[in-house]
């Protein structure tokens, strides 16, 4: 029996990436924004190739997303922002309800969605996860974008469970 294993190689060369990137606490995000772009660079994809829009605050990532979907002129896209713990219940629905839209966007339209919204007790925490959070979302929206590729080549007459 053999099978098969597809393992993306995460280069971003001829890929089309969006990120909607949050301007709430704006230093954390603009951080997340620059190893984000750093790292898409790295792995290949072209800087005429990224489209960089920033909305007031978490809850609206989701919106411009599903507006960039929309275009189906990107292979993946990237969620950037920063939630801080406060002292009321505001940050658990900001929290939960930017990621189930971003959730739901990717569902919808069937595009990967790397999210990389940030959500931390102290701003240090934030501080300290977001270059690397930034640089890892490139990375997953790469890869998914890959693994999309993947399935959607595969022919409908192939049958993944057949010898």
């Amino acid at each position: 029996m053999s099978v098969t294993v597809f393992e993306a190689t995460v280069d971003g060369s001829g890929m089309s990436i969006a990120i909607v990137q949050s301007r709430f606490n704006l230093k954390i995000c603009e951080t997340l924004r620059t190893a984000c772009l750093q790292e898409l660079s790295r792995l290949g994809v072209a800087p005429d190739d990224i489209f960089v829009c920033t909305v007031p605050g978490a809850l609206e990532i989701s919106g411009a997303l599903a507006k960039l979907a929309e275009t189906n002129q990107f292979d993946a896209l990237i969620a950037l922002g920063a939630v801080i713990r406060g002292e009321t219940y505001h940050f658990e629905v900001v929290a939960d309800q930017s990621a189930a839209g971003i959730r739901e966007v990717s569902h919808e339209f069937r595009v990967p969605i790397a999210n990389a919204v940030l959500t931390t007790n102290t701003e240090d925490q934030a501080i300290v996860r977001s270059r690397e959070k930034g640089a890892e979302a490139a990375r997953v929206a790469v890869e998914m974008a890959e693994v999309y590729r993947a399935i959607d080549s595969l022919d409908d007459d192939d049958d993944p469970f057949e010898d």
